[in-house]
């Protein structure tokens, strides 16, 4: 069963068992769906779809943060509420120690000297991190490798 579809069957069964969080959640995120789709004109791969799951889950981290600075913790609490969900569609996160490994071997495969080098090794490296890893993390181990 595809991630959409997965989707689908948990919103039945969450308005089923009346979980508001969950409904809306979900319903959030087809709804993202659906507007890809519409953009594209086209039925979204599995890729694209774990793409969209991401991109809420990144949302979410920034509005705790937000949250947290000024001091909202009935949205903060909300809001990790709904990560938690969203995160379970994801696959398995990387550690950080994984993708300083992997950036090390990228580095190597392209033959990375320097800062300037950035986009071959970012290029190289996202299709492999899409969804398991935040990029903007990913970015800055990046920038700390090249330039050590």
């Amino acid at each position: 069963m595809g991630l959409k579809e997965t989707l689908d069957s948990d919103y039945v069964v969450a308005m089923k068992a009346k979980d508001k969080l969950r409904v809306s959640t979900i319903r959030l995120m087809l709804a993202e769906i659906k507007n890809e789709e519409i953009a594209k004109r086209d039925k979204l791969d599995e890729e694209e779809l774990l793409g969209i799951v991401a991109r809420e889950a990144r949302k979410r981290r920034e509005s705790i943060a937000e949250f947290e600075k000024g001091g909202r913790q009935d949205l903060v609490d909300k809001e990790k509420r709904e990560l938690t969900l969203i995160e379970a569609y994801l696959p398995e996160q990387l550690t950080e120690e994984e993708v300083r490994s992997m950036v090390d071997e990228t580095i190597e495969e392209v033959g990375a000297a320097s800062a300037a080098d950035l986009g071959k090794v970012m290029g190289k490296l996202m299709p492999r991190l899409k969804g398991k890893f935040d990029g903007k993390k990913a970015n800055q181990i990046v920038r700390e490798a090249l330039e050590g």
